[in-house]
């Protein structure tokens, strides 16, 4: 009987014992993995930290670096051939004068002022005549296509003739339309004659009149469609001959002649080059911002 107690008691023993050594077991493998992740955990962190933190200044450095670069990848070789021929055409303008010779001698011995305003691509000349003033306007944009025809009826004419090269230096010969109206300060209504200016001559194609002043001088797209309601009067050229040739006369004397008709061309000239090299510089600054 004491036999059987004592192999009960220490079967128990024996048990417990063993419970104990699998507690152990098992509390220890766990403080060991947790001791290991927060190592693993402790030597991550930093790396992960540090990428974190690198990727937005390589952001950063991306974003300024492209905006330094410009937007298109062209934009470079463009400003690099802008600044060339803007480089040109400073050095050509540099040896003409500010004020051209040609212009000097004009004013000096015409009664006509001059209004240019750069960036516009009209021209107006004013004078007066006793009670009427006169406003006669042309347009550089004329000059382009107008080069492009002459050019290519040069290059027929000079297929065709034999004779010998001229050295006198060429009339501008390219036409240009121009404006004038006349207004009276003690009389009511505006003369307007549209013309073209072409081989130092004025040539009349139509004489309008408008009892409202204003709405011959009006310069708006409101007023231009008021004015393609009325009567414009007839083409100049239907005109009886002698009336034709007092209108000529009558223009002459108010500084419409020869002299206006060749000065014209050249200024439009001098105009158009001013303004291309403004263009140049406008365009240039624009795509380097």
């Amino acid at each position: 009987m004491e036999f059987h107690v004592l192999t009960l008691l220490h079967d128990q023993l024996t048990m417990s014992v063993l419970r104990t050594l699998r507690q152990l077991t098992t509390t220890s493998s766990r403080v060991l993995a947790v001791r290991q992740l927060s190592t693993v955990s402790h030597r991550a962190l930093p790396t992960l930290a540090t990428r974190v933190v690198s990727a937005p200044t390589n952001a950063r450095a991306f974003s300024v670096s492209a905006r330094k670069l410009g937007e298109g990848a062209s934009d470079i070789a463009l400003t690099d051939k802008l600044s060339e021929e803007l480089k040109y055409e400073q050095e050509s303008a540099s040896q003409i004068a500010e004020t051209p010779e040609f212009l000097s001698q004009f004013l000096k011995i015409n009664p006509w002022e001059i209004k240019d305003t750069l960036g516009n691509d009209e021209v107006v000349m004013t004078r007066t005549f006793g009670n009427e003033k006169l406003r006669l306007m042309f347009s550089i944009a004329d000059i382009d296509s107008a080069e492009e025809d002459f050019q290519s009826e040069e290059s027929e004419s000079e297929a065709n003739e034999t004779e010998e090269e001229d050295t006198d230096d060429p009339l501008h010969t390219y036409p240009l339309r121009a404006s004038l109206s006349i207004t009276k300060t003690n009389g009511s209504g505006c003369l307007n004659v549209d013309m073209i200016c072409q081989e130092g001559h004025f040539v009349v194609e139509n004489v309008s009149f408008y009892k409202d002043a204003q709405l011959g001088l009006d310069l708006s797209a409101d007023a231009d469609w008021k004015r393609r309601g009325t009567y414009l009067g007839p083409q100049f050229e239907t005109l009886d001959v002698g009336v034709q040739e007092e209108f000529e006369k009558y223009l002459a004397e108010r500084g419409v002649n020869e002299t206006a008709a060749l000065f014209i061309p050249e200024y439009a000239e001098f105009k158009e080059q001013k303004e291309y090299v403004s263009w140049l510089t406008n365009v240039k600054t624009f795509i380097e911002q």
